[in-house]
């Protein structure tokens, strides 16, 4: 199992393709706080609810001076239809296949489903504080109540 960075760890910085081919890494983000939050597929029932409460609350999200990125390994064209589909405000990266941001966090995990293991996203997210440190994670999120909690954390950071 590679090394799980945790609050008070550098943010790693590594590039990730947005949704109209540009490029965003953690350190485009330095002097604001930024949430990234990782989830496991688009238009799946659990993601698309966390992809839309947070865009509710991108606002406020906004007003306290945090940035939001929204990372999964969907290509850039599944995230435009994702984003279209559902209004999304909340930006959106595709972490690369392999070697990417997800593996560096420790969040692209084994999972088990119907018996078949496979490797997937595991529902994560970290504050990061205008410094690119890693301030608090959230690992294993369950999707009610997440945004809001973590604006709260954010907030008071």
């Amino acid at each position: 199992m590679a090394n799980r960075p945790d609050a008070g760890d550098a943010m790693p910085d590594m590039a990730m393709e947005t949704p109209d081919g540009g490029s965003v890494k953690a350190s485009d983000f330095r002097g604001q706080k930024l949430v990234v939050f990782f989830y496991p597929k688009d238009n799946t029932p659990g993601c698309t609810t966390e992809n839309k409460d947070f865009s509710a609350l991108k606002g406020e999200f906004d007003a306290a001076g945090v940035a939001l990125l929204g990372v999964s390994k969907d290509s850039a064209r599944k995230h435009q239809n994702f984003i279209a589909k559902h209004d999304l405000k909340a930006p959106l990266a595709t972490d690369a296949e392999t070697d990417g941001l997800a593996e560096a966090l420790g969040v692209w995990v084994e999972k088990k489903m119907y018996g078949k293991t496979y490797m997937g996203l595991e529902r994560s997210t970290f504050l990061v504080d205008a410094n690119g440190t890693i301030a608090q994670v959230w690992r294993k999120v369950k999707v009610k109540g997440h945004a809001e909690e973590v604006l709260a954390a954010a907030k008071a950071l």
